[in-house]
């Protein structure tokens, strides 16, 4: 039986399709895939294998599943900025227990006006950011507001560096990494992101071994089973952020729920056996069998 939320939980990102529009709905999977709002969604990669991965952990768990709200944007901007534009207007009225931001365009103007609108809302909901928007929030000085960020390996690098304007721009001793690359330095550069400001409260690091840090500390180290096929995969950490926010919809604490969705993440690639030529759509459907194993222990 699916529980209701007293409040909503929206997941916000885009489609990389220019006539997509805008949606604002609750999302749905069926036969036919992905729906929000009523609106057919491709699940390739990116928000839409986010959200896919979402409901199909809500549903393990017996969760309402997530509204969303997608523009389309192919890399232009236009539709983040709607997005952005609609997001500040109607978190209001929406009143959600928790956002999750995939990819927007980075637009600090944008980003400041949904994040003031959202802390300004009676109940505080918990803030998780991922790709652009995280981006978005480390350049704007305010990545302390977020609960969680899930960087990999190089994007905690960017976080790291208190200078760098964008990804590109990380200096070269912080995407070096401290000791011997940025993947074996992870725990010095999440302590060294949170000390100068470019960390949310807590990060959930992809990589071969998964962290879950807290104000710079590390807390749970993740790093089996390992399926090398999943490297070649692009939306496996799309599918990692899908369940976090399912975990959390679900009420568990944010370091519970990212050592609980890494496992997970990690057991989808035992279940489905991809190859490197596996689409992430072809995952979708192990998610709950993952989720259900995690949480088993």
């Amino acid at each position: 039986m699916t529980r209701p939320s007293a409040a909503p939980w929206l997941i916000v990102g885009t489609v990389p399709d220019e006539g997509f529009g805008l949606v604002l709905g609750r999302c749905e999977l069926d036969a036919a895939g992905l729906a929000v709002g009523g609106a057919s969604v491709p699940v390739r990669r990116g928000t839409p294998a986010l959200l896919a991965a979402a409901c199909e952990g809500c549903a393990a768990l017996g969760t309402a599943p997530p509204k969303a709200l997608l523009a389309g944007d192919a890399g232009r901007g236009a539709g983040s900025a709607e997005a952005y534009r609609l997001l500040a207007e109607q978190l209001p009225a929406l009143a959600p227990r928790g956002l999750t931001f995939h990819y927007l365009f980075p637009d600090l103007a944008g980003h400041d006006r949904v994040l003031l609108a959202a802390l300004a809302l009676p109940a505080r909901p918990l803030l998780v950011a991922d790709a652009g928007f995280m981006y978005a929030a480390k350049m704007s000085g305010q990545a302390v507001e977020y609960d969680l960020f899930t960087p990999d390996a190089g994007e905690l690098a960017f976080l790291a560096d208190e200078l760098a304007p964008h990804p590109f721009y990380t200096r070269g001793f912080l995407a070096r990494g401290f000791s011997g690359g940025p993947e074996q330095s992870a725990p010095e550069l999440a302590r060294r992101a949170w000390e100068t400001g470019g960390a949310a409260r807590h990060l959930l690091v992809k990589g071969g071994r998964d962290l879950v840090v807290r104000r710079g500390a590390v807390l749970a180290e993740v790093d089996g089973p390992d399926t090398p096929a999943m490297e070649a995969i692009g939306g496996t950490g799309d599918t990692l952020t899908g369940m976090v926010t399912a975990l959390l919809m679900d009420g568990r604490p944010v370091p519970e729920a990212c050592a609980i969705a890494a496992k997970a993440n990690r057991l989808l690639g035992r279940l489905a056996q991809p190859t490197p030529a596996t689409a992430i759509a072809g995952l979708i459907p192990r998610v709950a069998e993952a989720l259900r194993l995690a949480l088993a222990g």
